[in-house]
C-alpha cells in the first residue's frame, strides 16, 4: 500500500475514534503529499525517497516548534505538536542506532580516504546515500565530526 492508502486508512480510524490530535497530524502529511503532487505536475505517485523527505519534514517542523514552546514555558502547545510528531513518525522506516550509523561512517571513512574536517563533506555524503531516510542528518553530522577529529 502506499503511504497515501496507508494515511486515509487511518484518517477513517481517527475519525471513528474521534481523536482529534491524530486526526490532524494525518490532514497535515494528506495536506503534504498533495501539495508534492501538485507542484510536479501531473498526479503523479510519490517515490519512497520523496515521501520520506517529506515525513521528516513534518516530523522536525513539529519538534522545532515544539522545543520553541518550551522555551517559552507552554507546555500546553508544546504536548500536541509533540504528539502529532510521534503519529507522523509511526509512517517512517525504523531509525537506525547510533552505533549502526557510527560503522557506516568507519566504512565511509575508509573507502573515501577522508583525512580530516576538510573531508567531512565527502564522508557525509557517502553515509546519507546508506542511510536513506532512517537518520537525520544532524546525528550522521555529529557522529562524523568525531571520527574525523
Amino acid at each position: 500500500m502506499s503511504l497515501q492508502e496507508d494515511v486515509m486508512t487511518a484518517m477513517k480510524a481517527a475519525m471513528k475514534a474521534k481523536d482529534q490530535t491524530t486526526l490532524t497530524a494525518l490532514r497535515a502529511i494528506k495536506s503534504a503529499i498533495l501539495l508534492a503532487q501538485t507542484e510536479t505536475g501531473a498526479k503523479q505517485e510519490l517515490t519512497e525517497d520523496q515521501e520520506i523527505k517529506m515525513l521528516q519534514k513534518l516530523v522536525k517542523q513539529r519538534k522545532d516548534s515544539a522545543a520553541i514552546y518550551l522555551e517559552q514555558g507552554r507546555e500546553d502547545l508544546a504536548a500536541p505538536e509533540m504528539a502529532e510528531a510521534k503519529i507522523i513518525d509511526q509512517f517512517l522506516p525504523e531509525a537506525l542506532s547510533e552505533e549502526e550509523i557510527a560503522k557506516m561512517v568507519e566504512t565511509a571513512i575508509q573507502k573515501t580516504g577522508a583525512q580530516g574536517m576538510k573531508d567531512m563533506g565527502k564522508v557525509m555524503g557517502v553515509v546519507s546515500a546508506q542511510v536513506a531516510g532512517r537518520a537525520d542528518g544532524k546525528t550522521i553530522s555529529n557522529i562524523v565530526k568525531l571520527k574525523l577529529l
